[in-house]
């Protein structure tokens, strides 16, 4: 799983925060930074297509790309979760741990996302 650099995450915030596909043009003018060069964040938004992280497609005009995020936020933040527990020696333990540092709101929260036991494996 790849991770963010902090001007991707910035790039990525924009976009999870919005429902419509952006340009370039539309993200730059959208982080607060307004010293960065309209290539360096194309650039970087080109990147993060090479990445898997954003869809771009042609304008109605064919002359400009439009972008949107390939998931949502929190899919990627699953996927960093994941990826944390495939560098533990013990996910067991692990998850153990986790468990007992959610929330009451939040450990009710898993208990409905996961799946009914099959049959037969609940002793």
């Amino acid at each position: 799983m790849n991770s963010l650099g902090g001007l991707e995450r910035r790039i990525m915030d924009v976009l999870w925060g919005s429902d419509a596909w952006l340009t370039v043009r539309e993200v730059a003018n959208r982080i607060s930074d307004s010293g960065l060069a309209y290539t360096t964040v194309m650039t970087v938004m080109n990147r993060l297509v090479g990445k898997e992280f954003l869809l771009r497609e042609r304008t109605e005009d064919g002359r400009t790309w439009r972008y949107r995020p390939a998931a949502g936020r929190e899919a990627y933040v699953a996927e960093l979760m994941l990826s944390a527990l495939s560098e533990t020696g013990d996910r067991i333990a692990a998850l153990g741990h986790f468990a007992r540092s959610v929330t009451v709101e939040e450990a009710e929260a898993l208990r409905e996302a996961l799946p009914p036991d099959p049959p037969g494996k609940r002793p």
